[in-house]
C-alpha cells in the first residue's frame, strides 16, 4: 500500500467515538495519503506499506490537531487599562456602557488596514499554534459596520496564507450595536438582515452566523431575526447565550439547530434540554470566567447528564479573555469547571469539531479524516491538561 507518510512507534489518542475514552492504542501506527488519514490502527495489523517518508515517534503521543473553535483573534488597539479598571472595581457591563469594552476595539479595528489587521494577529496565532493547533475558528464582530467587517473576515482567510492552519470564520455582526446606531436599534438591525449577511453568504467570507445576546448586546427578539436572515441565505448559526444572564439563550439557539451555544454560565434546565434535543454542542469558556471573576458556574453537571457535547476553547479577545493558550483553557475548565480529562481532551478536538460542523471531517483519528496531527512529548494524555505553562508539542502537520 503506498502512502505519502507512516507514522510509527506512537501511541495514539485516537477520539474516536467507537473506542472508549480517548480511544487509545498504545503500539500503534498511522498512514497518510494526499493529505487524509488512509489507515490508522495496532502497528501489529498494518499492512505493508511503502511510505515516501517514514516518521518515528519513539513512543510519543499522537493526536488530531487540536481545534480552538472559538476566537476572536483579529483585532487593533488594546484593552490593558480595562483590565486595571476591573480590578478597582468596574464592571464589564459598566465600562461597556460608558463606550469602552467592544466598542473601544471596535474604533481601533475600523482605523486598521487589512495588512495591519494581519501583521497584529499573526504573534496570537503563532502562541496558539505552538499549542498544537490546526484549527482556529475566527470571529469578526469588531468592525460593526460592511466595510470593516468584511476586512476582519478577509484578514482571518488571509492568516491561513501566511501559516500552515486552517481557518474557519464566522461573521459576529451582531456583537454591540454600533455608536452610529446607538439610537437606532431597528436600522442596525435591517443592516445585518438585508444588507451585511446577504453579501457574507454572496462572497462566502465566513461559514456560520454568530450573536451576542445579553442584556448589553442584543435581544432575543433581536437574535432571533438575525438568525433567520442567516438561516434564509444557507449560513449556520452559533451563539454567545447565557453567558451574563438567564435570557433563554440556549433554547433560542437550540431552536435554529445552532453548531454551538458558547458560554453557558447562566443557562437553565431547559436550555439544557433544549441543547440535548437538537445537537448543539456547549462551548465552555473558562478564560472569561476567570478573567471577569464570575461566579456563577455553566451547568456542567446537567450536561454530562443530557449527553451535550462539551467543547474547550481560548475566547481569545482584547477585553475578557486575552488567553493564547488551549492547553491553559483546558486546565482552567479541569480545575474551575472540574470537567476531567477526556471531557477537557475531547472538547478540543472531536466535539470542538462539532462545534464548528465538522465533525465528518476532522477532530478524530480515523481514515478519511484530514491528516492534521499533533505529536506530543508525553507519558500520558493527562499531561495536556495538567501542565500550566508547559510546551510538550514535538510537533505539528496540518495534511501530513
Amino acid at each position: 500500500m503506498r502512502v505519502d507518510r507512516l507514522f510509527t512507534d506512537v501511541r495514539l489518542a485516537t477520539m474516536a467515538p467507537h473506542r472508549p475514552g480517548l480511544g487509545a492504542i498504545e503500539d500503534g501506527a498511522l498512514a497518510t495519503r494526499d493529505g487524509r488519514i488512509a489507515w490508522v490502527g495496532p502497528r501489529a495489523e498494518a499492512p505493508a506499506f511503502t511510505a515516501r517518508e517514514t516518521i518515528r515517534g519513539e513512543g510519543r503521543w499522537l493526536t488530531p490537531g487540536l481545534i480552538d473553535c472559538h476566537t476572536h483573534l483579529v483585532w487593533a488597539g488594546d484593552r490593558a487599562a480595562e483590565f486595571e479598571r476591573r480590578l478597582e472595581g468596574a464592571t464589564y457591563e459598566e465600562i461597556a456602557r460608558e463606550g469602552g469594552g467592544i466598542l473601544s476595539t471596535v474604533r481601533a479595528t475600523r482605523a486598521a488596514s487589512r495588512a495591519e489587521l494581519v501583521r497584529a494577529a499573526l504573534p496570537r496565532l503563532d502562541a496558539l499554534l505552538a499549542d498544537g493547533i490546526t484549527t482556529v475558528e475566527v470571529k469578526s464582530g469588531y468592525g460593526l459596520e460592511p466595510a470593516s467587517e468584511y476586512r476582519q473576515l478577509e484578514t482571518a482567510a488571509a492568516l491561513a496564507a501566511e501559516r500552515p492552519v486552517r481557518i474557519e470564520a464566522t461573521f459576529l455582526g451582531a456583537h454591540t450595536l454600533p455608536p452610529e446606531f446607538a439610537n437606532d436599534r431597528a436600522g442596525y438591525l435591517r443592516l445585518l438582515c438585508e444588507t451585511m449577511i446577504p453579501e457574507v453568504a454572496r462572497r462566502r467570507l465566513a461559514s456560520a452566523v454568530d450573536a451576542f445576546c445579553e442584556q448589553i448586546a442584543f435581544t432575543p427578539e433581536e437574535t432571533r431575526a438575525v438568525f433567520e436572515a442567516a438561516r434564509a441565505h444557507g449560513l449556520p448559526v452559533k451563539l454567545h447565550a447565557d453567558q451574563l444572564s438567564d435570557t433563554g439563550g440556549a433554547a433560542l439557539a437550540a431552536s435554529f439547530g445552532a453548531l454551538s451555544a458558547d458560554h453557558l454560565e447562566y443557562t437553565n434546565a431547559e436550555g439544557v434540554a433544549a441543547m440535548a434535543r437538537a445537537g448543539t454542542v456547549a462551548v465552555l469558556l473558562p478564560g472569561a470566567f476567570y478573567t471577569l471573576r464570575e461566579t456563577q458556574l455553566p451547568p456542567v453537571e446537567s450536561f454530562r447528564r443530557a449527553a451535550v457535547p462539551m467543547a474547550v476553547a481560548t475566547d481569545c479577545n482584547p477585553g475578557t479573555s486575552p488567553l493564547l493558550s488551549l492547553l491553559l483553557a483546558m486546565n482552567m475548565a479541569a480545575t474551575l469547571f472540574r470537567l476531567t480529562v477526556v471531557e477537557c481532551l475531547l472538547g478540543v478536538t472531536r466535539h470542538a469539531a462539532k462545534a464548528l460542523g465538522l465533525a465528518d471531517d476532522r477532530g478524530t483519528l480515523e481514515p478519511g479524516k484530514r491528516a492534521d496531527l499533533a505529536l506530543w512529548s508525553i507519558e500520558r494524555p493527562a499531561e495536556l491538561v495538567y501542565t500550566i505553562g508547559g510546551r510538550p508539542l514535538h510537533a505539528r502537520w496540518v495534511g501530513a
